[in-house]
């Protein structure tokens, strides 16, 4: 060997040695970050810990604070844009256990260590809920019917979105242990189960859904549940870590309300205008929970809240329903509502409207038979739950709007008149109501300004609204049919103004109404039920198409194209007249374990479309809530993204809107908003401390843009 050529391979054995001495931490690839950023590596004992989370909290704030990001594919990771704070770090991933909290502050490089779960049992303790609720027994096919339930999937649209998992998930630390209290004084697991379901102020909505399976069975299966975790059973599926684009999501949480409030939806802009209200405050509505609103104003990291009134001080409270004492919260109720007050909407203004109940539920005479109200005499209503109301942030003051139909859900049309379409909910009368804005802000006459219709199916074809048989009668080859159904959704499609909306139940169905020219005499409907193995809608959205998207308790996502079908109206168009016009994408998760049927064990609450690239995916992508994955889903380019919001485990989104504030700062202008909407906030981690939180998702280019 050549004198140069031993030289060049000593210096490059010793290059080599020197590199191998150096810290770990100059061996890993630069993390770039600014004034308001941490960032760092997460290593763990195998190396570089890709795809687990970083969460970055802070009490030093006017409010609670939250940020979290996703490691990259070498384990490193920018939380940007922090306020000036102190903040706890630390790492969470499936396979993990929380690593110990670092505190930090803006600016600096953190490293931090990830902790390998000791034992299965450990790592599935922040699991999603969907992988400790689908351990759950429930009736297999053949055993039905039973005498209150037809089949497995009537069963299953009640345990899931149906019902119970309309309010919170099951299989959060809360629901998946009975409390000592109750599992003391009923050694048997059913017996247990049903006390603590009489427990609280929702004691009557439990009564309520228990009662519509085969009870007893139901019980027996739901300490059957329960008694299995508690002697050591685990899930039988895992969670994968999050990959590729789910890596870039950066989440952000605030605290607003109260520990023994909840929030149902929350609210940033005007759905048809997301850049009004831009950096500006967000609302909430708090349901049966309280009669103050939270806001949050996010520049300022500051939660207030507003009182809502009512018209009439008779107006019931939830504090007077059916109660128990509850082994969190003791012998006192902590609901205390008038107002139970559902969702929230942005005008174009800038007020937020609501729907509260401001009165007793007796209808006044204009609503009923004998009044010369257009709609009353057409179809006269008798009582409304909810009302109406909105609240001007410029001079504070509400202004209340007695409906004689029930409102649940609202959305504004796009028409001269400024039309506020509401939905009735659960249950009511079988119309569709709407206000006329622009009359009501001329002449402040809110009886002229409302009006309703029935739900008429056109089904002698003619294409316009006749007489009508009612819903019990045949079909009549020279009139059309009414149809008694409540919607629950309620959305304006942008293509054509028709409104659209839910049908809950099994298997459920959704509609389409035009409204013609003079509603009240004119709106048809159109009905489609989903095909199985789909079923059990819950809450949908229009995209710019007109093709309806819908969340659906048999585990997938509905997909509605009505310019497939070949039916549309005539004596055949009852409901399953359609099924060319349906596609169902499977949701993540695994499937319950005694149901053989596609689908997912995930019991999606609502479906919301984003028509203006508000969160970074494109225009008209669907955004469906992943109750049981804790997170939301994008649909895009055919296939579901899994956004996990993973602390506190449990995140229970009952919808979501898109704001952008400046649309000249990509990624950082730009997000979707929502808040936790689960009414037991107290089930999760955190336990009774736990207020809800007001969550930000921003997806940026990757996962360490800052």
């Amino acid at each position: 060997m050549k004198i140069g050529n031993i030289w060049r391979s000593a210096m490059l054995s010793a290059a080599v040695a020197a590199f191998a001495m150096l810290p770990a931490r100059a061996q890993q690839p630069a993390v770039s970050i600014g004034a308001a950023d941490i960032g760092g590596v997460v290593t763990g004992s195998n190396g570089p810990e890709a795809g687990v989370w970083v969460i970055a909290e802070t009490g030093d704030l006017p409010t609670k604070y939250a940020k979290i990001v996703v490691t990259d594919d070498r384990g490193r990771y920018v939380i940007p844009d922090l306020p000036k704070a102190n903040y706890s770090i630390w790492v969470r991933g499936y396979g993990l256990v929380d690593s110990p909290k670092v505190r930090a502050e803006p600016g600096k490089i953190v490293d931090l260590k990830a902790v390998t779960a000791p034992s299965a049992a450990a790592a599935a303790e922040i699991y999603p809920p969907i992988y400790w609720f689908s351990m759950i027994h429930v009736p297999k096919k053949d055993e039905f019917p039973l005498p209150k339930i037809k089949s497995q999937g009537e069963w299953l649209n009640i345990v899931k979105s149906g019902a119970c998992q309309s309010c919170h998930p099951m299989g959060t630390p809360g629901t998946r242990v009975v409390p000592k209290e109750f599992s003391d004084q009923f050694p048997v697991a059913a017996d247990a189960w049903a006390r603590r379901l009489a427990s609280g102020s929702a004691q009557a909505f439990m009564a309520r859904d228990i009662g519509r399976l085969d009870t007893d069975k139901a019980l027996n299966l739901f300490g059957a549940w329960t008694d299995g975790i508690k002697n050591g059973d685990l899930p039988f599926a895992k969670p994968e870590r999050p990959q590729g684009i789910e890596r870039n999501v950066v989440v952000t949480t605030w605290e607003w309300g109260h520990p023994t409030s909840y929030l149902h939806d929350a609210i940033s802009t005007d759905r048809r205008n997301p850049r009004l209200n831009a950096n500006g405050k967000i609302y909430g509505s708090p349901e049966d929970s309280t009669d103050m609103i939270p806001i949050l104003d996010p520049v300022t990291n500051t939660a207030s809240e507003v009182h809502h009134p009512v018209r009439d001080p008779a107006t019931p409270n939830t504090r007077e329903a059916p109660f128990a004492p509850s082994a969190w919260w003791g012998d006192k109720p902590i609901w205390n509502s008038q107002n139970i007050n559902h969702n929230v909407m942005f005008d174009e203004k800038g007020r937020v409207w609501s729907t509260p109940r401001i009165r007793p539920h007796a209808d006044p005479a204009f609503c009923k038979e004998g009044s010369d109200h257009p709609s009353a005499k057409a179809f006269p209503l008798k009582e409304a739950n909810r009302e109406l109301s909105f609240y001007d942030p410029a001079t504070q003051k509400f202004t209340l709007i007695d409906t004689c139909f029930p409102t649940h859900h609202l959305n504004f049309a796009f028409d001269a008149n400024q039309t506020l379409w509401t939905s009735a909910g659960v249950v009511g009368p079988a119309v569709i109501g709407w206000l006329n804005r622009k009359m009501f802000e001329e002449t402040g006459d809110e009886q002229k300004s409302q009006g309703w219709t029935p739900f008429i199916l056109d089904t002698n074809g003619n294409g316009k609204r006749d007489d009508y048989v009612e819903p019990n009668a045949p079909v009549d080859p020279t009139k059309d049919k009414r149809i008694n159904v409540n919607h629950y959704a309620v959305a304006v499609s942008p293509s054509d103004g028709a409104v659209w909306g839910t049908i809950l139940g099994y298997p459920g169905g959704i509609i389409r109404v035009m409204p013609g020219d003079d509603p009240t005499h004119t709106a048809l409907t159109e009905y489609y039920e989903p095909p199985l193995p789909g079923y059990g809608p819950r809450g949908g959205d229009v995209d710019k198409n007109g093709v309806y998207w819908v969340a659906l308790a048999s585990g997938h996502v509905g997909e509605f194209d009505r310019r497939k079908c070949k039916v549309v109206n005539g004596p055949t168009a009852l409901g399953k007249h359609c099924p060319e016009g349906w596609t169902l994408h499977q949701l993540p998760g695994p499937q319950l374990r005694d149901v053989a049927d596609a689908g997912s064990a995930e019991a999606s609450y609502y479906v919301w479309v984003d028509w203006y690239n508000t969160f970074g995916l494109g225009e008209n992508v669907p955004i469906v809530m992943g109750n049981l994955n804790s997170s939301i889903l994008a649909f895009k380019d055919g296939k579901l993204i899994n956004f996990v919001v993973p602390y506190p485990m449990g995140f229970f989104a009952k919808n979501v809107d898109g704001r952008i504030d400046d649309a000249n700062t990509g990624w950082k202008g730009r997000a979707i908003w929502t808040t936790y909407g689960s009414r037991t906030n107290f089930h999760l981690e955190g336990g009774k401390e736990n207020k809800p939180r007001a969550v930000k998702l921003q997806l940026r280019p990757d996962p360490l843009a800052h």
